[in-house]
């Protein structure tokens, strides 16, 4: 695996390393070893599975509270998708900044998105199936939305969403988000 660190410190974009032959290839998705030579979360508490079936369906962008803050490893294995983190760690010099990269079962790119970060993604074609991996149960206690529309982060989305849950549609603003994270 290649680990290239993105402008939101702590968080990566992970590129397989093939190794191909007359079969095809073989390639690693987790090595706890490498994860941890670089300081990186290897407890994956769970692996959830997500498929979309329409074109331009929005979801997120999710994030738990303290004490339930999660990481996540982020990988799409069918279709593809544009996947986008923001950064929602009060201190950090790039509060309330995005990064984003398309992942697809093609490029077979991932995702890590620490602790304080809030993820999301829209589908770029039907049946778009993601696998993540979460570093703590899901709790519904602690559980936030940003509103993935909100003008003061100003997400560039690829495409109009066409499908967005009423709770992802009804998320926080974030000078709301910040009331909730600085109490």
């Amino acid at each position: 695996m290649k680990f290239e660190e993105t402008f939101l410190k702590g968080s990566y974009l992970i590129k397989l390393d093939p190794i191909y032959d007359s079969r095809g290839f073989f390639s690693r998705v987790f090595c706890k070893n490498e994860f941890e030579n670089i300081n990186l979360n290897s407890n994956w508490l769970n692996i959830n599975n997500s498929i979309s079936t329409n074109k331009g369906t929005l979801r997120g962008l999710h994030f738990q509270t303290e004490p339930k803050e999660e990481i996540k490893l982020v990988r799409c294995i069918n279709g593809s998708i544009w996947d986008v983190m923001v950064d929602l760690r009060i201190e950090s010099p790039t509060f309330s900044q995005y990064y984003a990269s398309i992942l697809s079962a093609a490029n077979r790119n991932m995702l890590y998105i620490p602790r304080g970060f809030a993820h999301g993604f829209i589908t770029l074609e039907d049946n778009a199936e993601i696998i993540y991996f979460n570093s703590q149960f899901y709790s519904p206690n602690h559980e936030r939305t940003l509103l993935w529309n909100e003008k003061e982060v100003n997400i560039n989305w690829p495409i109009q969403p066409t499908y967005i849950s009423e709770k992802d549609n009804k998320g926080l603003s974030l000078k709301n988000i910040k009331k909730i994270l600085s109490s």
